[in-house]
This record gives structure tokens, sequence and C-alpha cells, in this order.
């Protein structure tokens, strides 16, 4: 149960990480005149806080308790969320390798302690 609570709080704290940048994106979004780069820049901001908090609730109600369905959940939605950031801002330098590579991190541990936690449940 260790291996999935390491993975849990990973989780967690990769939505906490990515709430902070869901709020910049909002304060970002509002330096731009409005019209359609604004709204893109506040949609991304807005999708970004949905995936940090449904990420954290995840973590807390279903990774912490090892369960398979919050596995792939987190699992797939994080992935999906921080391979686009990989892809698109830090492999072109957009930013420096840190703080850049703090999201990745946690996702990455996220995943491989919750790999690892879902291997080594008893079968029934």
């Amino acid at each position: 149960m260790t291996l999935a609570r390491i993975g849990a709080v990973s989780y967690v704290l990769w939505g906490l990480l990515h709430l902070r940048a869901a709020y910049d994106g909002f304060l970002l979004a509002a330096t731009q005149a409005p019209g359609f780069v604004q709204g893109k820049l506040s949609q991304g901001a807005w999708d970004l806080a949905f995936f940090s908090v449904a990420a954290i609730l995840i973590a807390i109600l279903l990774n912490w308790r090892n369960d398979i369905r919050g596995y792939w959940l987190n699992l797939v939605m994080v992935s999906a969320a921080d391979l686009g950031f990989v892809i698109f801002v830090l492999l072109p330098g957009h930013i420096p390798l840190f703080p850049g590579l703090l999201g990745p991190t946690l996702w990455i541990s996220g995943a491989l302690f919750s790999t690892l936690a879902i291997l080594s449940r008893r079968r029934d």
C-alpha cells in the first residue's frame, strides 16, 4: 500500500503544481487584447485547472487505495496533459529545464509508483 500512497501523493503534488500553472495561464490571458488569442489562453488555463482538480480527487479517492480505476484514470489523463507540455513547451526550450522538469518528474513518479503498486497487488 505504501507504493500506491507514494504514487497518490505524487499525483496530488502534480495537481497542485498545475493549479498554479492554470492560475498563471489565466493571468497571462488577461494581459491579451480581447479576441481569439485571449480566449484560447483562457480555455487552456481552464482545461489545465480541470485536469488538476480531477487528478487530485482521483489520487485521494482512488489511487490512495490502489484502485485499478484510479490507476488508469490518472495514468491516461496526467500523461496526456504532460506529454503536450513536454512536446510543445519543454523540448523546444520555451522554458528552462528547472522548473520545467518538476511537473514531468511528478507525473513519472506518480505513474511509476502507482504501476508498481498495481503490479504488487495480491491476486484473490
